[in-house]
C-alpha cells in the first residue's frame, strides 16, 4: 500500500510555477530519494507535502486519505516530520528543549520521556550535549538535533531536506548511516539530497526533478546506471 500519493501536483511563487504538475508515490517502509539541481523543486515538494506550502493544483493523499486541506501542524500529528535544510534548530534553546520541541503535540509524558531517551542512545553525542545551547554545537550536532526533534513527533514518513549540507565527510557518513538505521527501524523516508551519488546508493527508488518537473524515475540501481544521472549529477 502506498503510504503517500502526489499526484499533478502545481506550486506557484507569484507568476513562477515551481513544480509544473508532478506525480509521485511512496509505500510503507520505503527509502525514496529525490534528486536534482538547484532551483529544480525540491524544498518546494517537501515544504508542500509538509503543509507549509499551499499548492495550485493537485491531489495528495496520505494513507489514503485526502491531505490537501490539512493544516501544517495537523500532519505532525498524522505521522509527517520534516528536517528542513538548514536544520531550523532554536539556538538559544538548549539540545533537550529542541527535542522536547519534536514532541510539542504529544500528551503521554512518560512515553515522551523513553523516547527522548531513545534519541540520545541513537545520537550519543547529544546525550553528552543535552543542556548545552543548540546554537553552539557543530554543524553535524545540530543536524543531530533537527532530526532527533523531528523524530520525538513519532514520524511515519521523515523527510530530509539536504541533510549532508555543509557538513565534513566523516560527519556526512555518519548522518547517513543513521538514515539508514532510522530506515531500518520501519520508518518510511523521502530523502532530498544533492549529494545524488551517496542518496541513490541509501534509497530504494528514486525520481530526478528538472525545472519543476520530474523527468526520471525508477528504482535507486536504475537511476545510478542512467547515462543522463550520470552525466548530470555524478560526474561521468
Amino acid at each position: 500500500m502506498n503510504l503517500l500519493e502526489v499526484e499533478n501536483l502545481k506550486v506557484s511563487y507569484g507568476g513562477i510555477q515551481a513544480l509544473k504538475g508532478i506525480s509521485l508515490n511512496i509505500a510503507q517502509g520505503e527509502l525514496v530519494t529525490l534528486i536534482g539541481s538547484n532551483g529544480a523543486g525540491k524544498t518546494t515538494t517537501l515544504k508542500t507535502l509538509a503543509g507549509l506550502l499551499q499548492p495550485a493544483a493537485g491531489k495528495l493523499h496520505y494513507r489514503e486519505q485526502p491531505l490537501l486541506h490539512v493544516p501544517a501542524h495537523r500532519r505532525v500529528e498524522h505521522g509527517i516530520a520534516l528536517v528542513p535544510e538548514g536544520r531550523g534548530i532554536f539556538a538559544r534553546l538548549t539540545v533537550e528543549e529542541n527535542l522536547l520541541m519534536g514532541a510539542y503535540a504529544r500528551n503521554d509524558k512518560t512515553e515522551t520521556a523513553v523516547d527522548l531517551e531513545s534519541q540520545y542512545a541513537l545520537f550519543p553525542r547529544l546525550a553528552e550535549r543535552r543542556t548545552q545551547l543548540a546554537g553552539t554545537l557543530s554543524g553535524g550536532e545540530q543536524q543531530m538535533v533537527a532530526m532527533a526533534r523531528a523524530l520525538m513527533s513519532r514520524p511515519t514518513l521523515l523527510m530530509l531536506d539536504e541533510p549532508s549540507m555543509g557538513l565534513a565527510p566523516l560527519m556526512v557518513a555518519k548522518i547517513f548511516e543513521t538514515i539508514l538505521g532510522i530506515s531500518a527501524q520501519g520508518v518510511t523516508i523521502l530523502l532530498v539530497e544533492q549529494n545524488a551519488k551517496l542518496a541513490l546508493e541509501a534509497a530504494q527508488r528514486g525520481y530526478v526533478l528538472e525545472s519543476g518537473a520530474i523527468t526520471l524515475s525508477g528504482t535507486a540501481s536504475e537511476l545510478l546506471g542512467s547515462d543522463a544521472v550520470q552525466r548530470a549529477y555524478l560526474g561521468a
